[in-house]
């Protein structure tokens, strides 16, 4: 009866199948055989390790979550893993470079309006209500909860940004929005 062959001689395909159905052999070779390209490619894109890190790991995270819809048609496994991976950093680089607007400013930003005029004014209305919630906010949350509503950034985004751990992220925006939700709300809309 013949063995199955060891994972170091596997094929790059057999390897990611092996690493999405939870094989930890075939994980472990799969991110041992691109992982000095993935971090590598991070790392050109970032220059910043520790980031590149970060990318590199999630890009082998989103490899094993997401192995199943990789299409040997369009390209090896290699490109797509490191098609994954440039994604990555390039939004990781983004992220960093995001310029943080004062909350006044992001929410006095609004799209062209082509709206009937009777539309327009009850837009205005309501922008004017949320403007006043807005600035009743403390400073962080009306941060936090603009960047995650207006841009729709994440809250691990946001943590990073800001350079707050991302549970305090979470807080802020949760905590935001009660807030202005209870400002908005009011009484004859509750019952």
């Amino acid at each position: 009866m013949a063995s199955a062959p060891p994972p170091d001689g596997l094929s790059d395909d057999a390897l990611l199948a092996g690493l999405t159905f939870g094989d930890p052999e075939a994980g472990r070779v799969f991110v041992g055989r691109f992982q000095s390209r993935v971090y590598g490619l991070a790392l050109t894109v970032l220059r910043d390790p520790v980031l590149a890190e970060d990318v590199a790991q999630e890009a082998f995270l989103r490899a094993w979550k997401h192995g199943q819809s990789y299409d040997p048609r369009r390209g090896t496994v290699a490109a797509w893993l490191l098609r994954i991976t440039r994604n990555l950093a390039i939004d990781a680089l983004r992220l960093r470079r995001a310029e943080v607007m004062d909350p006044d400013v992001l929410a006095a930003v609004a799209p062209p309006s082509t709206v009937s005029v009777e539309d327009a004014a009850v837009t205005s209305e309501a922008v004017g209500a949320v403007r006043r919630a807005l600035r009743q906010l403390p400073e962080e949350q009306a941060r936090a909860l603009l960047l995650a509503a207006f841009y729709g950034r994440t809250a691990e985004e946001i943590s990073r940004s800001e350079a707050i751990p991302l549970g305090t992220a979470k807080t802020r925006i949760r905590l935001g929005l009660r807030r202005i939700r209870a400002q908005l709300t009011t009484p004859a809309e509750e019952t």
